[in-house]
């Protein structure tokens, strides 16, 4: 039985994995950020948002 690629495939995996929980953390932050730019509308938070969309173009 062949296990030299099994260290390389669970680093795959897990590299994967890890992908996934921040795109869905930067997803759900986005989401809030644009919830709250009703009742906070400041510089910071529409440039922060902006960098988050500009960020988005990547990963669609």
């Amino acid at each position: 039985m062949d296990d030299r690629g099994q260290a390389s495939a669970e680093f795959i995996l897990l590299f994967g994995g890890i992908i996934v929980v921040v795109l869905l953390a930067v997803h759900m932050y986005n989401k809030y950020m644009k919830d709250l730019s009703g009742e906070i509308a400041s510089k910071e938070v529409r440039e922060f948002n902006g960098e988050l969309n500009a960020l988005g173009k990547y990963f669609k």
